[in-house]
């Protein structure tokens, strides 16, 4: 990564979070910390620390750098039509940067610019919809949810390694004891880290929601 020469003046969030996104893609979340960055940037950790504050702070920055990448839907487009575009690009977006979702962990993904991004927009579509308030917050956290799990629970950088840690842990299992495991070995080690699930489990969210709507008048 090209080191950058930065004053305390000119450092910025948005060059803190650019250094340590380039950190964590390349070499995974153990090699985040103060001094990388400041390194990185040309000025001392101390400096990057009193940016941010904290370690989570740094995460925060970098998230919210990231929201920015999230799309500007149209308003007028079908509601989930939206909704089905606004959630795979956030399920892009987390797989594209593993190292900063595992480090997040149970931590919200709570910034202004996420907020602004993601949350708001999200909300907006789902009462212009017709959805009452408690339909809007619940379709929005269990697609929230489900996206976010299918981020952190699903290794996308290594099928290869995802399958082979798969088919071993199956291999050591009795037949008589896990039949149904055992005897659908190809069949589970293929889903292993298979997009479609994430794809097909959104669509199935979207549809019960959109049987909640009211009927046209």
């Amino acid at each position: 990564m090209r080191r950058q020469d930065l004053s305390e003046n000119s450092l910025t969030l948005e060059a803190i979070a650019i250094a340590s996104l380039a950190i964590l893609d390349a070499e995974g979340p153990d090699a985040l910390s103060f001094r990388r960055v400041g390194a990185a940037l040309g000025t001392s950790h101390t400096t990057v620390y009193r940016h941010c504050g904290s370690l989570d702070g740094l995460l925060d920055i970098c998230v919210d750098h990231l929201a920015t990448e999230l799309p500007q839907l149209d308003p007028d487009l079908p509601w989930a039509t939206s909704t089905e575009a606004r959630f795979v690009a956030l399920y892009d977006l987390l797989n594209a940067h593993p190292a900063l979702v595992a480090l997040r962990r149970e931590r919200p993904w709570l910034g202004p610019r996420v907020l602004e991004r993601l949350v708001e927009p999200a909300l907006q579509a789902n009462r212009k919809a017709g959805l009452t308030p408690e339909q809007s917050i619940r379709a929005y956290r269990q697609m929230y949810l489900f996206t976010l799990g299918c981020s952190v629970f699903v290794d996308h950088t290594d099928t290869a390694r995802a399958a082979r840690l798969v088919r071993t842990a199956l291999a050591g299992l009795d037949r008589e004891d896990y039949p149904a495991l055992t005897s659908d070995v190809e069949v589970i080690v293929a889903g292993a880290s298979d997009h479609a699930v994430f794809y097909q489990g959104l669509r199935h969210l979207i549809d019960a929601t959109m049987a909640e709507l009211p009927a046209p008048a």
